[in-house]
């Protein structure tokens, strides 16, 4: 009754005219962003985050909540209408759904999408406003090597696990850690990585490290694109923006089986929804073999629930995990960390205590966000389509500027911008090797935290070792870590030889 009692109380904060605008405002913005290919909702936040801080931290998160789920729905209009996802988090959802278009079902396939990604992420929100504060509560059981624990078992699960190449996650593993240490140690006053730079005695801030590599380093990596010859087409969307009665009654399994495979992959680190996403599309194409007419391969709607209901329900329980555990289970939940971060909240066990009522307030407007998402999306889908017709040239060239500004505006230091063109690249020549960028913002995000925790573990031990694996929570938490390396290694294996027959 107290979450119940809470959330109401947010309710009352997230309702106000305000609030409502704000909630509005990162809607617009997220699914605007989203929409356009290779972009997405992590680079929405980080866009989004040096313009909040004239905002207050309650006014500024609530918009956050609309650009999160946002930015999701839009990954899977330019994936649908244009067979080009957002993100790789839409790619499953855009199989079956740029079928549906290609057959003039694109209206259907986009209402499918929205329908699934409310249902998705209300399923998921309510289970994190009644079993978040108890996660918290639980978590106050964690200590120093607890901590530790829990953010090596991010770092293996986004870097070695995820990826299709552990050295390629590894590396980007490096990459984020070696941006963390930057600056002064606190404990010793040693300068690491400063090369006696002044400007990075206080490290890279990681404004500057979120917007370079997300925005900037998409924007080089289009730009060296710019000129060649595409085979990509925009279709139509014309026709009702709703489902009829009998398409709602075969996509409405789909949505709840979509569902239950993204709500648990939400607090596990997995560096997003590709993995529930990817389940779920591939558990509908197997029921759908047993149908009497297969629909796969022609446009099956529940090819798009599925999927689309999985990805919006991993964003809402990753939510719960960041808020009571403060672990960020994605890229954009890392970027979502990094907004607490600026207005110096450090989410987890404490977060409910200490600022219970923006939180609540956050966690109600992530019920208004997916309302207002629907609204806006049903019948304005087709419009936010359009945006796919700007000319790269100046879109991109806007992006870049809107980026330097964000930058110049947080901390008004031309330092900070050569070490956001500087970063820029090196996210450019991720892209172009394929190496994954999640495994950075998490490490950025997390390796102060491990750093912190292993040095009071075994200052509390004297130096004995023994103390990060002598609890229960810490056997657990590495003997999944070992567990999911396995697993993903035999996976891999035997896609491997499957491959070569």
């Amino acid at each position: 009754m107290d979450s119940l009692s809470n959330l109401i109380d947010g309710f009352g904060t997230a309702l106000t005219p305000m609030n409502l605008v704000w909630v509005f405002v990162g809607a617009l913005l997220g699914t605007a962003v989203g929409v356009l290919p290779g972009l997405g909702s992590a680079m929405a936040v980080a866009l989004l985050l040096p313009v909040t801080f004239t905002l207050d931290p309650t006014a500024a998160l609530i918009m956050f909540a609309g650009v999160y789920f946002g930015g999701l729905f839009g990954d899977s209009i330019s994936g649908i209408l244009m067979n080009t996802p957002g993100n790789s988090t839409a790619i499953a959802g855009t199989f079956e759904g740029h079928r549906m278009a290609k057959n003039g079902r694109a209206p259907q396939a986009l209402a499918t999408s929205a329908i699934g990604a409310f249902i998705g992420g209300i399923v998921a929100t309510t289970l994190v406003v009644f079993f978040a504060p108890t996660l918290a509560s639980l978590a106050t059981n964690f200590g120093p090597a607890e901590y530790l624990a829990l953010a090596v078992f991010a770092f293996i699960a986004t870097s070695a696990v995820v990826s299709d190449s552990a050295l390629k996650g590894l590396t980007a593993l490096l990459i984020g850690l070696t941006l963390a240490v930057i600056g002064i140690d606190g404990p010793s006053g040693a300068s690491r990585f400063t090369f006696e730079v002044p400007a990075l005695f206080d490290g890279i801030h990681i404004v500057v490290i979120t917007v370079a590599m997300l925005a900037l380093g998409e924007v080089i990596h289009i730009a060296s694109k710019i000129g060649r010859p595409e085979d990509r087409s925009l279709i139509k969307s014309q026709g009702r923006p709703w489902l009829s009665k009998a398409e709602f009654r075969d996509a409405m399994p789909a949505w709840l089986r979509g569902t239950a495979f993204g709500v648990p992959f939400g607090v596990i680190p997995a560096g997003g929804a590709e993995v529930p996403s990817f389940l779920a599309y591939g558990t509908e194409r197997r029921l759908d073999r047993k149908r009497e007419k297969p629909m796969f391969g022609k446009g099956a709607i529940r090819g798009v629930a599925g999927p689309e209901a999985a990805g919006n329900s991993t964003a809402g329980t990753a939510m719960g995990a960041l808020l009571a555990l403060g672990l960020p289970t994605s890229a954009t939940a890392a970027i979502m960390l990094a907004a607490f971060q600026q207005y110096g909240m450090q989410p987890g066990p404490l977060l409910f205590e200490r600022s219970g009522d923006i939180v609540w307030a956050l966690l109600a407007s992530l019920f208004v966000a997916m309302i207002v998402l629907l609204i806006l999306n049903l019948p304005f889908a087709p419009l936010w389509a359009q945006l796919l017709k700007i000319p790269k040239n100046y879109l991109y060239a806007g992006i870049s500027v809107f980026a330097a500004l964000g930058v110049y505006a947080s901390s008004a230091s031309i330092v900070d911008l050569i070490f956001m063109l500087g970063l820029g690249i090196v996210g450019f020549m991720m892209r172009r090797y394929d190496i994954p960028l999640a495994p950075v913002l998490i490490a950025v995000i997390l390796g102060p935290l491990a750093e912190e925790s292993l040095r009071r573990a075994l200052a509390v031990s004297e130096g004995d070792p023994s103390i990060l694996v002598g609890s229960p929570i810490t056997i657990v938490l590495y003997a999944l870590m070992i567990i999911a390396v396995v697993f993903s290694i035999v996976s891999k294996v035997r896609a491997r030889k499957t491959a070569d027959f």
